[in-house]
């Protein structure tokens, strides 16, 4: 009665979003789902529709905005696949050009989002997940920054864009030194360093430079990384070639001051005067997270998660792994169009399960 209530007053008085938003706050005011699924971007999002589509009881919790990982690309950033690879829910993503940019996929995932009515919590980080067993129960106690809710199964799909590899350097602290990048006007006539050599490095000093900073790379290999876009790599390549760009190859980092940056090179030890440090340095998957949910890793530096491979629940019962999560430290293996059909896995392998509750 409230639902038919909240649509009919929708269609007299409201644009079409105000009545999602009301029907979702109705919808979950309940603390029990069989279904939890931990990260609310685009794998995050595929789990809850394939959940939804199963009759499936379900609740998607984000620590950000939706789809936070691509709300945190650069603004003006292309993704190398393109959009027909980028869809999930059988909902077209249809982009003006080849390859969309980050604001179409923002709008694409946000009309996904409406297009399911998908039940998703914003701004509700999960603190910690709790086995029930030790009281004698099945399922999981899950803790967020709001409140707390009980599941009998949980789906992590968390990316990997949260935590950034570190210099390790004295100055890394000072305010001047950024992980991510957003907007080039910002350093418009500024003294800017980049760290890195792959793509998030080599958008960020093209950006730059182009609106006026002067931008100096310092990159610990002997080249231009090879994931680099190909259709990006000519241009860096060339205005490194013509000296518009400044880089230092086989170079590191070795302390950042308020005024200056001090880079170890080949021919030794140089101070840069500096107004900016952009470390893109890349981003690592919050794998204490699933440490602590004795999920095994691997012994080896990629620490893959282990999963079983036709379901991928995890070797804790009940507990699955979707999207990059899955890689490990190797981020690099999985993306969207690649991890898409994880969704479709889980939620028949939680089907088959006598313990789901069906709407």
């Amino acid at each position: 009665m409230i639902r038919r209530f909240c649509c009919y007053f929708q269609k007299i008085h409201s644009p079409p979003f105000i009545c999602l938003n009301v029907s979702l706050r109705i919808m979950t005011t309940h603390d029990h789902y069989p279904v939890i699924i931990i990260g609310g971007g685009p794998i995050g999002l595929a789990c809850g529709i394939e959940a939804k589509k199963a009759g499936i009881d379900y609740l998607i919790l984000e620590k950000g905005c939706l789809v936070n990982s691509l709300y945190n690309y650069p603004i003006n950033m292309t993704f190398f696949s393109t959009s027909e690879r980028l869809e999930i829910g059988g909902v077209p993503f249809v982009s003006n050009n080849a390859k969309p940019t980050r604001s179409e996929a923002l709008e694409y995932y946000r009309r996904v989002a409406i297009s399911f009515n998908l039940n998703i919590h914003l701004f509700e980080k999960v603190e910690e997940v709790i086995s029930q067993n030790e009281l004698k129960k099945l399922g999981y106690t899950v803790k967020t920054t709001k409140r707390n809710y009980t599941a009998d199964h949980i789906i992590i799909a968390t990316g990997f864009y949260d935590i950034p590899f570190l210099l390790n350097v004295p100055g890394e602290e000072l305010s001047k030194v950024s992980h991510y990048y957003k907007d080039p006007h910002f350093y418009a006539f500024q003294k800017v360093i980049v760290v890195g050599a792959n793509n998030s490095a080599v958008d960020a000093a093209l950006e730059t430079w182009r609106k006026g900073a002067e931008v100096t790379m310092v990159i610990r290999g002997p080249q231009i990384g090879e994931r680099v876009k190909y259709w990006v790599r000519p241009d860096i390549e060339n205005r490194i070639k013509e000296g518009s760009i400044k880089a230092y190859f086989n170079s590191t980092i070795k302390e950042i001051r308020e005024k200056e940056v001090i880079v170890n090179t080949p021919e030794g030890e140089i101070s840069l005067e500096n107004d900016w440090v952009l470390a893109m340095t890349g981003y690592q998957p919050h794998l204490d997270f699933l440490k602590k949910m004795n999920i095994k890793l691997s012994d080896d530096e990629v620490m893959k998660p282990w999963i079983n491979e036709e379901t991928f629940e995890t070797n804790v019962h009940q507990i699955y792994l979707a999207g990059v999560i899955c890689g490990g430290m190797n981020t690099h293996r999985l993306f969207i169009e690649n991890s898409r059909e994880h969704a479709e896995k889980i939620i028949s392998a939680i089907k088959r399960k006598s313990s789901v509750m069906y709407r």
